[in-house]
């Protein structure tokens, strides 16, 4: 039975199953625990089976990322947001005043 609170970011392996997985996110409102398996598939899991499972703590494998296709260069810096310099600028939407490639002034 697992006695242990699910951590999101936590891995864990189903003794019963021989199955490894990550708590990605709990909905306390639902009562439920998002998990994915190494695999890449997601799954939900209610707090009463959680409580039932056979849970042991584990490592994060090697090669979690192998099936979600990231290399060593993706995880650098995980948690940055990518914005192009240009994004939101006017300026990009404005087009040219030019006729036949003669300009006004």
């Amino acid at each position: 039975m697992a006695s242990q609170v699910p951590v999101i970011g936590a891995w864990y392996e189903d003794a019963s199953q021989d199955d490894i997985f990550e708590v990605v996110a709990l909905d306390e409102h639902s009562g439920s625990i998002e998990i994915q398996h190494v695999g890449g598939e997601v799954s939900e899991i209610d707090f009463e089976t959680w409580q039932q499972l056979i849970l042991l703590p584990a490592e994060q494998p090697e090669d979690w990322r192998a099936s979600y296709e990231l290399s060593n260069e993706d995880s650098h810096f995980p948690d940055d947001i990518y914005i192009p310099d240009n994004w939101n600028d006017p300026l990009t939407d404005i087009d040219a005043d030019t006729v036949y490639g003669l300009d006004d002034f």
